[in-house]
């Protein structure tokens, strides 16, 4: 079942999302509540692809360069990662589904977050993926995606937490981990 922002309130006052904005907030791009979801926002820190081969297998710290600041540019056909603002708590009979903005996938820009599932927690990285053959760029401290949380009527058997999943309690931008 698709959580309503009455549900999203209530489970951001026990902490799911901090901070929360209990209203659209319409300053550039748009974020905070919306009526099944929460459109989060993308911090001023980044992590630009520059690496000559994309392996999650070889990708390394070395492969990106560090950028902090309001306005991001993505070179053309490339990817930068980002992390959000907003720290989630998923609780153990929810799953999160993110979704990119559509103001940015009209200018070829698409985000991709994996499933936030049960009991994860921290800042979603988020790999923001420039598809056409030009410059793109990137606004932080504005909305980037939006979050649509389903419930289940069962409470799953291992979660995200249970499993010791390697990119709990997420802090930074996180490249992969191959353990």
């Amino acid at each position: 079942m698709v959580k309503s922002d009455k549900w999203i309130k209530k489970m951001a006052q026990k902490g799911m999302i901090e901070p929360f904005y209990s209203e659209k907030i319409k300053k550039g791009i748009s974020f905070g509540l919306s009526s099944y979801g929460y459109d989060f926002s993308l911090s001023e820190e980044f992590l630009i692809f520059k690496g000559n081969y994309a392996s999650p297998k070889k990708i390394s710290e070395n492969d990106f360069e560090k950028f902090v600041g309001k306005i991001c540019k993505i070179p053309p056909n490339s990817f930068v990662l980002g992390r959000s603002i907003e720290y989630f708590r998923i609780p153990r009979d929810v799953i999160g589904i993110c979704f990119g903005k559509s103001t940015y996938a009209r200018t070829g820009i698409v985000i991709n977050v994996t499933p936030l599932e049960p009991e994860w927690e921290g800042y979603i990285t988020i790999q923001i993926a420039n598809l056409t053959p030009v410059e793109g760029e990137v606004y932080a401290n504005e909305g980037i995606g939006q979050v649509i949380f389903l419930s289940c009527e069962d409470i799953c058997e291992r979660s995200y937490k249970d499993l010791s999943g390697k990119y709990n309690k997420a802090k930074n931008i996180e490249i992969p981990k191959i353990i």
